[in-house]
């Protein structure tokens, strides 16, 4: 059905003329015919043979336009047909019609034939926009805003990036002059890196000119002007715009300046969708990162691409910290209890966990070897390129000893810039930087847990035309890896197949409004125009995905925006990091 309302569809133009030409044509017959019984006609016309002469060639000759625009329609199916107008959407309505039940597989003649697994055959017909409407209204100058809101981040380099994108969006919000966010030096990482060592400063404060004021610092003159100091104060995780207009707002007017502490996941996922593209703007734009950073992760992605034209990248995310922080066990006995026991005293707030419990819920990573079993069954072959994107892993060599025999070209940034990194060692966040922009670049990009280097990535790369992103379906995949075992090789790889369906990175594996913000943009991600398909994905576009709530925006000279928000009534919000300390570990 959906196949054939795509036929009819797309000759929907050509088939909408033809009719009205034939019923042009079918009108002048009965006009005719009425004619020729009118009274009027009866006493010029007075011989029946003759009445029943004209109405035996009406009949004709409706039958011969019938005849002849059928010809034209069954032409003109077959024209494009041939020239591939048709094809293209009766493509994308089939795909979005029909469930695709044969996800990693098509029918031919010979039976089944596996799909492309580095490149979703669906990402053409969709491309990022996060353009300001033309209602936006302009940023609010530093003099007429309501006063310096300073940011103090938290976490690893990515957490960090959501806490400076969602920091962006409340100082519109509030009508504020954002000061350049403060990053934060005493994580887990201790990294003492700032923001100008990491991101291009400048033009952060340029990009977003339009959208709000950007300063380096709060000036002298405000700051010897006030009675006390800055007030300081943390928001709760996933607060909603309202919080901030009824919290905030009235301390930044009467203390001038506000700093917001521990700084992530700290803005309702679902706002507007202008707000929605503000937080595209920032992340996926004005976030750049500086000459040095960005020309090293160039060289590597060049190296690459040198050896072979298509690559993986890998985020294995097998570091202690991570693995201590999900309460799951890997057969390194009393030693790995201990030293995963040691490093979860950092979170007071951490519930003690059943590892065996964690692993049936997929909460826990795949190790290396897993990882590298679920790509050799998804169908890449043992030459494929390896980049692995990764920190310390746990057990070192030894454990990664299986994957490197999967893939032998198994590469990481160490390998493949040696002297050039060295100014880079002492700083994680700007070696996750390496790490983020090779991964960004790859062909195919896999994570291993659900944290926030894994969900930045996902949500650029469907912003960037849905670039193949795998993530493992750890909860199915889990089980599947307890029993190996027990089948042979082609088995293990049609579940491990099986298991995958929804999680490879295609479009509308979520419903909108769902999930994460951060991994799943909808609102920055339109489908292009069937027109412009034809036309080389050049032109006009469709928006997508709409959120849940909404906040309009209004007038800046206003103390703060307005807000209207529409509450989901019998539906859940799927959040992610609603505990102090879900997001500290996973970068």
């Amino acid at each position: 059905m959906g196949v054939a309302k795509a036929w009819r569809f797309s000759l929907s133009p050509a088939a909408a003329k033809l009719a009205l030409l034939h019923n042009g044509y079918n009108n002048g017959e009965k006009k005719q015919e009425l004619s020729l019984k009118s009274p009027a006609t009866a006493t010029t016309i007075t011989k029946t043979t003759s009445s029943l002469s004209q109405r035996k060639q009406t009949v004709s000759w409706s039958w011969s336009w019938s005849l002849v625009c059928g010809m034209m329609l069954f032409g003109l199916g077959l024209i494009s047909l041939f020239t591939g107008h048709v094809a293209s959407d009766l493509e994308w309505y089939s795909q979005r019609l029909v469930k695709n039940t044969l996800y990693y597989s098509k029918l031919n003649g010979n039976g089944r034939e596996a799909i492309d697994v580095w490149k979703s055959k669906y990402s053409k017909f969709y491309h990022g926009c996060s353009q300001r409407s033309p209602r936006y209204a302009p940023a609010v100058k530093e003099r007429a805003s309501n006063g310096y809101l300073l940011i103090a981040t938290s976490g690893g380099l990515n957490q960090q990036r959501t806490g400076i994108t969602d920091a962006v969006v409340v100082a519109r919000i509030l009508n504020a002059t954002l000061v350049v966010p403060e990053l934060d030096h005493h994580s887990y990482w201790k990294d003492d890196s700032d923001f100008i060592h990491i991101f291009d400063v400048d033009w952060f404060m340029s990009y977003l000119a339009k959208d709000v004021t950007i300063v380096r610092r709060v000036p002298e003159k405000v700051m010897r002007n006030m009675d006390k100091p800055p007030y300081t104060m943390r928001v709760p995780r996933k607060s909603e715009p309202e919080y901030y207009i009824e919290q905030v707002l009235p301390i930044l007017l009467r203390r001038r300046v506000v700093q917001l502490t521990k700084f992530d996941y700290r803005l309702s996922s679902n706002l507007d969708d202008e707000l929605q593209k503000l937080r595209c703007r920032v992340n996926y734009h004005a976030l750049k990162f500086t000459k040095s950073i960005h020309e090293l992760g160039q060289k590597l992605v060049m190296r690459m691409r040198k050896m072979e034209k298509r690559f993986i990248a890998v985020h294995l995310r097998f570091e202690p910290d991570m693995l201590a922080f999900s309460g799951c066990y890997y057969g390194g006995g009393d030693k790995e209890r201990y030293e995963f026991a040691e490093i979860r005293k950092r979170w007071a707030t951490l519930p003690d966990l059943s590892a065996e419990e964690e692993r049936k819920r997929g909460k826990c990573p795949l190790t290396p070897h897993e990882v590298g079993l679920m790509l050799r069954a998804l169908g890449f072959a043992n030459d494929t390129y390896l980049y692995v994107a990764s920190g310390e892993i746990y057990g070192g060599d030894e454990t990664l000893r299986p994957l490197r025999e999967l893939f032998p070209n198994f590469y990481t940034k160490e390998m493949l810039a040696n002297e050039e990194l060295k100014p880079f060692l002492p700083f994680s966040s700007r070696l996750a930087a390496i790490d983020y922009i090779v991964s960004d670049e790859s062909d195919v990009f896999v994570t291993n847990n659900n944290g926030n280097m894994a969900k930045i990535l996902a949500g650029r790369r469907r912003y960037m035309g849905h670039k193949r992103t795998i993530r493992p379906n750890a909860k199915r995949l889990s089980a599947l890896f307890m029993a190996r075992d027990k089948m042979d090789w082609d088995t293990f790889a049609k579940k491990v197949k099986s298991c995958q369906k929804g999680f490879m990175g295609d479009p509308d594996e979520m419903k909108p409004g769902r999930g994460e913000f951060h991994e799943f943009p909808q609102t920055c991600v339109c489908e292009k125009a069937f027109k412009d398909i034809a036309k080389s994905n050049d032109g006009n576009h469709l928006t997508a995905g709409k959120t849940k709530g909404t906040y309009s925006v209004e007038n800046p000279g206003e103390k703060a925006r307005h807000i209207s928000v529409k509450r989901k009534i019998g539906k859940d919000r799927i959040s992610v990091g609603d505990n102090e300390d879900d997001e500290i570990f996973a970068d």
